[in-house]
């Protein structure tokens, strides 16, 4: 068609329609989520010393044929997720007419998770740690003082044994919490991690509702965004099925962060700082605060100096009242801020430090022999003041307006991920969550579900580790290549002879995912009455 000349516009595909072409991947989804359920109840972390599959007659799926058949279970239904995840990935990086709507996918979201909130927890013990710190809080000791073996029983039976004898790392919030819950459910393990998912719940509402609008707030997709922070397999089993405190953290923070960019900078500071009460990497967020803040006053007029002074101080009075009203509450003081150096007892080399270590101790094996926790207490040292400068630096660098200090939280976020000590893969969700609100390239979606996937098989079910193994670590590689490869390439194997749906019939033609092949492409039809 010559210049000039308007072409055509088809008529938008109405939402039914729209959601129906996507069902298929939302409904593969949903098997896999059910399928992991299933899977966890032989290769999952069960409480020990319990008796009841024993007392219900499964007590044979936890070993010899019959955990092989549920671990099959397990991870068939862990691939269907990468699989759905991905497929609906294609779908809303591309803004096809198939793009399911906002409601939908937060309805499906809530079927996906359903099955999870009665799985064995999987991937991780810290559930059982969480309800041993209830217990002992609840038993008259102080737990930012006392580990939970002070107050032996099922609970510290359950829970991993490094964790037995160390003091609690949650803020004043999660402990009041976790302590209502062991009253209310005692020794009872199984009754315990279901409430405790219960509690932690809300969360994940509060996400459904803020990440779609913090996404349409500074122009991305919804859809894209409850896709890269929800759907992910590795965010919703380690979250839902695992269960993590970061499931209600990440909610409150998301929902914070809503608020304040909404405008409502004094409600949404308190609901930061309550954030912080959870969990005290929440407080990343707070100083950026102030840069939106003074970007809403800067749309309206001048910025004075009252201004920056006021902003500040209103800022800082909030969240020292609400995090000090629930210290007052619980009673504990500030004693959780010992509890946050456990985390140097996990040694992965997911970080930065941990890497660099690792490293050299090999180049230095054929001249010397280090023992790798003395360069570790070098290199966390060198990482910490490392990260302490880059946090400053971030939150100098991004002052310039709402979107940019939004931007200046996530990559904040994702510098603790790379410089701490030592990092876990639901700590993913802090970046994640902040993410939601930009549009990422392609490379980067891509190397989301990379991580992603890599993650959920380096960390096994029954609370394993094999990345320390060459072959299951190689493995665990290729996997997450081709995973993210799919992301960007549909049928890179070439598979689709084998299955047209399974392996082609999501092609939009977009210049990201060229249609090639024989797949009929079809003209959008007219609209009614169009």
């Amino acid at each position: 068609m010559s210049p000039g000349v308007d072409a055509p516009t088809p008529a938008p595909t109405p939402a039914g329609v729209r959601d129906r072409t996507a069902r298929g991947d939302l409904i593969v989804g949903a098997i896999g989520s059910a399928l992991v359920c299933v899977g966890s109840f032989g290769v999952g972390d069960p409480p020990r010393n319990s008796t009841t599959l024993t007392d219900l007659g499964l007590s044979w799926i936890t070993y010899g044929h019959g955990k092989n058949l549920f671990g099959t279970f397990f991870w068939l239904g862990v691939f269907l997720m990468v699989f759905a995840w991905v497929r609906l990935g294609r779908r809303v990086a591309t803004g096809a007419a198939n793009v399911p709507s906002i409601r939908t996918l937060q309805r499906w979201l809530l079927v996906w998770a359903a099955p999870l909130l009665v799985a064995v927890p999987v991937y991780s013990r810290d559930v059982y740690a969480y309800l041993a710190q209830g217990a002992v809080f609840g038993a008259g000791f102080d737990p930012y003082a006392d580990g939970p073996a002070h107050h032996p029983g099922p609970l510290v039976d359950s829970m991993a044994t490094v964790w037995a004898t160390t003091t609690a790392p949650y803020g004043p919030f999660t402990m009041g919490l976790l302590r209502v819950v062991t009253e209310v459910t005692g020794d009872n393990v199984v009754a315990g991690v279901l409430a405790v998912r219960l509690v932690l719940l809300p969360g994940l509402f509060l996400s459904l509702w803020a990440i779609p609008r913090l996404a349409r707030h500074f122009g991305a997709s919804p859809q894209a965004g409850l896709w890269l922070a929800l759907f992910n397999p590795m965010v919703l089993i380690h979250l839902v099925a695992g269960p993590h405190v970061e499931l209600l953290m990440a909610g409150v923070l998301t929902t914070g962060v809503v608020l304040v960019v909404t405008g409502r900078h004094v409600t949404g500071t308190a609901v930061l700082a309550l954030a912080v009460s959870i969990k005290i990497t929440a407080g990343i967020a707070l100083p950026f605060v102030l840069w939106i803040w003074l970007s809403h006053i800067r749309s309206r007029r001048p910025v004075t100096a009252r201004d920056i002074v006021g902003a500040f101080a209103a800022i800082v009075a909030i969240s020292v009242a609400v995090f000090g009203v629930w210290t007052l509450l619980v009673g504990l003081g500030f004693g959780w801020l010992t509890g946050l150096g456990w985390a140097d007892v996990i040694i992965n080399w997911f970080t930065v430090p941990t890497f660099v270590a690792h490293l050299v101790t090999l180049v230095a094996a054929p001249f010397v022999a280090l023992n790798l926790q003395p360069v570790l207490e070098i290199t966390r040292a060198i990482g910490s003041a490392v990260l302490a400068v880059t946090l400053v630096a971030l939150w100098w660098r991004h002052r310039h307006d709402e979107k940019d200090a939004v931007a200046g939280m996530a990559w904040a976020m994702l510098a603790v991920l790379l410089l701490e000590p030592s990092t876990l893969p639901w700590y993913y969700t802090w970046a994640l969550a902040i993410a939601v609100a930009f549009t990422l390239p392609p490379w980067a979606r891509a190397t989301v579900v990379g991580v992603s996937t890599f993650m959920l098989i380096v960390f096994q079910p029954d609370d394993a580790i094999v990345f320390y193994k060459p072959f299951e670590l190689t493995l665990a590689f290729l996997l997450a290549g081709l995973a993210a490869w799919s992301l960007l390439r549909p049928d890179p194997l070439r598979l689709r002879r084998f299955g047209r749906w399974a392996w082609g019939s999501d092609r939009t033609g977009s210049p990201e995912m060229p249609a090639t092949g024989t797949d009929e492409v079809r003209k959008p039809e007219p609209a009614p009455g169009g």
